[in-house]
């Protein structure tokens, strides 16, 4: 009786170790990609120098011409479906493309 006792605590023991070993470690991409989500959270920029502070006057512009800008581009696909491209369509969508990616840079520092 003892025997089988002690068998089945080493036994539940042994399992316990080999559950907790046959965890599988994160991936790298999963890693890296949790430090980027932890560094953006603070207050700090990833190099761990202090944010500059944002011009939000010229934000705040930069986001009113990109709103113009999108307002238009509906009215330009209605027409393309007609079989008008406007001139300045594609030049309005790299504008846009332009804006956002400006905005997006300048809200990440």
């Amino acid at each position: 009786m003892k025997f089988t006792l002690l068998t089945l605590c080493a036994l539940l023991l042994l399992g316990v170790y080999c559950g907790t070993q046959s965890s599988r470690p994160l991936p790298p991409g999963l890693r890296h990609a949790q430090e980027l989500e932890a560094m953006t959270e603070g207050s700090v920029s990833p190099a761990g120098a202090p944010r500059s502070p944002v011009d939000t006057k010229a934000l705040q512009r930069d986001a009113d011409e990109l709103a113009d800008l999108a307002a238009s581009v509906p009215g330009g696909v209605k027409n393309v479906n007609k079989g008008l491209l406007a001139k300045d369509l594609l030049q309005k969508l790299k504008q846009i493309e332009k804006l956002s990616k400006h905005l997006r840079s300048e809200l990440n520092r």
